[in-house]
């Protein structure tokens, strides 16, 4: 175990204090689950620095660190969808999820074939994870049944993630559609 690893095993930690504190009838649990939110999106930029500047990545670390960051970001997701019961928040959600789904799947078979690096993470999948983090906080940090002005410039963020969550999975797709058309 080292610094970048217990960070990401932190992330797996926070998960349910987030969500028993998100449904927690206070008044308080919105700003607090964003920013438990936020902390585990802080720690994920971290352990990943940590682990490139001091040379310390590790299978585990490779393995666990996108599980981490998918658990949270879907947990999160089917918070709001449940609390805020719209249909927009249900949609965007799904692509998300969806694109999640399909992204991990095609990087793995990708890696059976050895040509991983073909579907690395981009730019586009950065600033798509950016978006996607941004709005999550913003929609976590509103209480559903007010939808102040954090609740606003959440749903904005949240179609423009959504939007970049389907431009970057026709990235990944395109890079890996020489694999995907061949015959064996």
């Amino acid at each position: 175990m080292n610094i970048p690893n217990i960070l990401t095993s932190l992330r797996l930690v926070l998960i349910p204090v987030f969500v028993l504190i998100y449904l927690f009838p206070v008044d308080w649990r919105f700003i607090v689950s964003a920013l438990i939110f936020m902390l585990a999106g802080f720690t994920d930029w971290l352990d990943g620095y940590l682990a490139r500047k001091w040379n310390q990545s590790t299978p585990f670390g490779a393995f666990m660190d996108p599980v981490a960051d998918k658990l949270m970001v879907v947990v999160a997701l089917v918070l709001l969808v449940h609390s805020y019961g719209s249909l927009f928040i249900t949609l965007t959600s799904a692509i998300i999820i969806s694109r999640e789904i399909v992204i991990s799947a095609l990087r793995e078979w990708m890696a059976e074939l050895g040509k991983r690096t073909s579907v690395a993470v981009s730019f586009i999948g950065k600033f798509k994870t950016m978006a996607q983090m941004g709005s999550i906080t913003l929609l976590l940090a509103d209480d559903p049944s007010q939808q102040g002005l954090f609740s606003l410039f959440g749903h904005i963020s949240m179609f423009i993630a959504a939007a970049l969550t389907i431009w970057s999975m026709f990235v990944y797709l395109r890079a890996a559609w020489p694999e995907l058309k061949t015959t064996k």
